[in-house]
């Protein structure tokens, strides 16, 4: 593999080079890493298992010491692919205290923030296009 970007790239069974994939991608290509699974209720309603994760969704995290928490997303960090989401921090040993980091596969969204109408129109258009493959 090259050390700059290719699209044409597709796959390979070795764990660096896909490292390298995901570190070398240019920032409209990370963004697409940011997915995080839907809950069961949404999968039924939207007929997809993920999607991306935006602003003011609200999620609940699956993994780690915060486990089972649920909150609104606050901040999200496509360069580090990162989610930071709100109320949920830990204090420093100097008594300060900062945001928690999660990884976006750690995280369930429960409820979409459909401000977007692009957003809601895009989950409307794979959703009928799904049904009407299966007629």
């Amino acid at each position: 593999m090259k050390s700059t970007f290719s699209n044409s790239w597709k796959k390979s069974v070795q764990a660096r080079k896909q490292r390298k994939y995901q570190y070398n991608a240019p920032l409209h290509t990370q963004g697409k890493f940011l997915n995080a699974n839907l809950s069961s209720e949404l999968r039924k309603k939207y007929q997809r298992r993920s999607i991306r994760v935006r602003t003011g969704d609200k999620v609940k995290v699956q993994r780690g010491s915060f486990k089972g928490e649920e909150q609104k997303v606050e901040k999200i960090d496509v360069k580090l692919n990162k989610v930071y989401v709100e109320k949920l921090e830990i204090s420093k040993k100097d008594g300060s205290k900062t945001k928690v980091a999660f990884n976006p596969s750690n995280l369930m969204i429960t409820s979409l923030n459909l401000d977007d109408k692009k957003r809601l129109q895009k989950l409307q258009v794979k959703n009928n296009a799904k049904e009407s493959s299966k007629d």
